[in-house]
């Protein structure tokens, strides 16, 4: 009997080695979750402000996310990937600037422990994607539709917004603030528009939060021209807003013109004094008695001798107005620019009742009070006593007007304090369970992730996080879906019923920005530097 001989078996697997992309997937989340772990005490109404020193000596106290993080000088890559995931938030909902960073550490760490399990990067960003729309669908069956009318549920959205920053016992002065500045300048030809650049915040030192005031009108941070003892007061203002120059003209290039001759220099000086006096007269005789004159790059705007004739025809002079601003008076004002001596028309001259200088805290403001036709604006005057309580203030209330913002454009309220990060953990993990192999597995530890929220509030209010966890989950189990950490009382109470309430847009935009932002971390596995 013949022997068969059999052929040896060639070894069709290969070995590949992916050390370099653990290691650099492993890198990229470490410095993520660092940033996160840096802004997770500034969460909630109990947390730690930051101070921020700059190299220039510049102090800020804050507890913003996106503020902190704008100011944080991160040099690797998927670290500054999470401030920008801040600044999105700020841009697209205005308030959850530190939620959305903290949600994104959350859902990292847990797709390392995924990773570190066996499983495929694309298969836990891939489980992400289904995640964040199943979490958009459980919100919106969970919020609640408000009217623009209904002015307490704005100004509760408000105040809980407000409730979370260095600011916080002054919130029963801002919300309603805000709420009015906002609602002032909704068209109502156009009601789902509010552009937050119709509200003009003037920050001014001297006193306290307290004396921030809501103006229906305008308001100057600089004082009136007195060089030639001018008014300071005018009743019945017309007003008239140039861009152009009250001061002798000179030549297009650059060139010096000697004059030796005394009667050829009398004749100069002369000829501009008739050239600044015929200007001021067209000005007069339109009736305009406020002149409101824009910053020239090119040459004094307005010279002594022009500010003497001015004041003698009693006209109030407000010089070096701001180029970007321009837009913003004339729509206050209901006027029109003028660009040039020759278009100097009554028609476009604006109307108020008064004009008068005020003296505000250790400088002066011009306010102008009682405008006809009055275009869809509002100025808000920020007061507080040093200059770090009125930068925090001023953003404060930003995050007051987002909020309203997001009410005007969607118009449905969700409850605070950690209940909606419950219910969608709670939601999901059930929906896990009706899902099959690697998928379900990736749904069941991210929806855990989600508790990091309820967590970290009562944590940084001094509670004991997991038995109130534990408690929260058991009542939204027993179907309170209203159920939150109360952190004023330190218990778990109906969210709702306590007032804390906020749009449904940051909740939906923190879950949607913090998963791409995820997605997008773990499909990275290098990192190549270009010279």
């Amino acid at each position: 009997m013949a022997a068969v001989a059999t052929a040896p078996s060639r070894k069709t697997e290969t070995y590949t080695d992916t050390k370099r992309r653990d290691d650099v997937r492993g890198a990229n989340i470490a410095a993520a979750r660092a940033v996160a772990d840096a802004v997770r005490t500034s969460l909630g109404p109990r947390g730690m402000d930051k101070m921020i020193s700059s190299g220039d000596q510049e102090v800020i106290i804050t507890n913003d996310g996106a503020t902190i993080l704008s100011r944080m000088s991160l040099l690797q890559p998927a670290a500054r990937m999470l401030a920008e995931l801040s600044r999105s938030q700020d841009a697209a909902a205005g308030d959850g600037t530190t939620t959305v960073v903290v949600l994104a550490g959350s859902l990292l760490r847990r797709a390392q422990y995924l990773l570190a399990a066996g499983a495929h990067p694309t298969a836990a960003a891939d489980s992400l994607h289904r995640l964040a729309a199943r979490a958009v669908e459980i919100l919106e069956g969970m919020a609640i539709p408000i009217e623009l009318s209904d002015r307490d549920s704005l100004v509760k959205s408000a105040s809980t917004a407000l409730n979370s920053k260095v600011v916080s016992q002054y919130s029963t002065l801002l919300a309603p603030l805000a709420v009015d500045a906002a609602m002032s300048v909704v068209d109502p030809a156009h009601p789902e528009l509010l552009d937050l650049r119709d509200i003009r915040l003037i920050k001014k030192l001297g006193g306290t939060v307290d004396d921030t005031e809501l103006v229906r009108g305008l308001i100057f941070d600089k004082k009136a021209s007195h060089a030639a003892g001018g008014p300071s007061r005018i009743e019945n203002a017309k007003i008239a807003v140039i861009q152009f120059q009250v001061s002798p003209p000179k030549t297009d290039i650059e060139q010096s013109v000697i004059v030796s001759d005394y009667a050829q220099m009398d004749r100069i000086l002369r000829e501009e004094r008739n050239y600044i006096l015929g200007m001021v007269k067209k000005i007069k005789a339109s009736g305009c008695n406020v002149l409101l004159i824009q910053k020239s790059i090119l040459r004094d705007a307005v010279t002594d001798l022009s500010l003497h004739y001015l004041a003698k025809a009693k006209i109030l002079v407000v010089k070096d107005v701001e180029r970007d601003e321009i837009e913003f008076i004339t729509k206050t004002l209901n006027c029109l620019p003028i660009a040039n001596i020759e278009h100097f028309r009554e028609d476009k001259l604006g109307h108020a009742d008064l004009v008068e200088e005020v003296s505000v805290g250790d400088g002066k403001i011009v306010k102008i009070t009682g405008i006809k036709d009055m275009g869809r604006t509002a100025t808000v005057l920020v007061r507080g006593s040093n200059q770090l309580v009125i930068d925090e203030a001023d953003r404060s209330l930003h995050d007051a007007l987002c909020v309203i913002r997001c009410l005007v454009n969607k118009r449905f309220l969700i409850a605070g304090g950690g209940a909606p990060e419950i219910e969608m953990s709670m939601q999901l993990a059930a929906w896990a369970k009706e899902l099959h192999g690697m998928e379900s597995y990736c749904i069941k530890e991210f929806a855990d992730a989600l508790e990091v929220i309820p967590y970290t509030l009562a944590e940084n209010a001094g509670l004991n996080p997991i038995s109130i966890v534990t408690e929260l989950r058991n009542r939204h189990a027993k179907g309170e879906k209203n159920t939150g950490i109360n952190v004023r009382k330190g218990q778990i109470t109906n969210i709702l019923e306590e007032n804390v309430v906020q749009p449904l847009l940051v909740s939906t935009s923190a879950i949607s920005l913090a998963c791409e932002c995820v997605r997008m971390i773990l499909k990275i596995d290098d990192i190549v530097t270009v010279r």
